[in-house]
């Protein structure tokens, strides 16, 4: 497993670690995936979101204590023609968000499925996370909490229900994600993206080739 020496000088002065992790969002189509990333890397929301093609790679940090946890983000389209270039996507990923529409059943199934070949063609160790997402719009719900939350808890799923509108959860299942994550060297997997972005920075580009693999520094 690769690994390297030194690490990130805190703001109190104390050096930490940096581990890098590779993250992929999937579900259906308008479930909300891009607009969650854009809330948790930008802190934006556009109510008119355009269509995902292929994928969109993102970066964000997030600090735990003595450790920096860095997100290489690949946002995949929804689309059922896209759906056979999911795995060069998923393929290495230490983590994924499965996101469904909470006033939407179909996409709570879909969800299921995803969830599924995740389980069976993923890394073994690797950890997801299933977001119901528009709980702003909870007067036209479809999908009862306590259903997704069971559904959740039968599969060992992180869960939460999230907005992109209004933000609600957006930071806490990346968070509970970077939680759950391996911080030792033999967890933090193999290789390292040669990307380089700050805490924020923005590196969107759609239908880039994904690396795989995370690291701790």
């Amino acid at each position: 497993m690769a690994a390297r020496g030194g690490g990130a000088q805190r703001p109190n002065g104390v050096q930490g670690k940096i581990c890098q992790f590779k993250l992929v969002l999937l579900g259906e189509s308008a479930v909300g995936k891009s607009s969650l990333v854009l809330r948790f890397v930008k802190g934006q929301f556009h109510e008119y979101q355009e269509s995902t093609i292929g994928a969109a790679f993102l970066t964000q940090t997030v600090c735990l204590d003595d450790t920096t946890v860095k997100f290489e983000i690949w946002d995949t389209a929804g689309q059922e023609r896209y759906h056979s270039l999911a795995p060069m996507y998923y393929r290495g990923a230490q983590a994924a968000i499965v996101v469904y529409d909470i006033t939407n059943q179909d996409t709570f199934a879909r969800a299921k499925t995803w969830v599924k070949e995740l389980q069976r063609q993923a890394s073994p160790n690797i950890v997801i996370a299933l977001a119901g997402n528009k709980a702003d719009l909870a007067n036209k719900r479809m999908v009862e909490y306590e259903e997704a939350h069971a559904y959740a808890e039968e599969n060992s799923l992180l869960f939460m229900e999230t907005s992109a509108k209004t933000a609600m959860n957006v930071n806490d299942i990346f968070l509970a994600i970077a939680k759950k994550l391996p911080k030792s060297e033999q967890g933090a997997g193999a290789g390292s993206s040669q990307r380089q972005a700050g805490r924020g920075g923005v590196d969107l580009t759609e239908n880039q080739q994904p690396s795989s693999g995370g690291c701790c520094k």
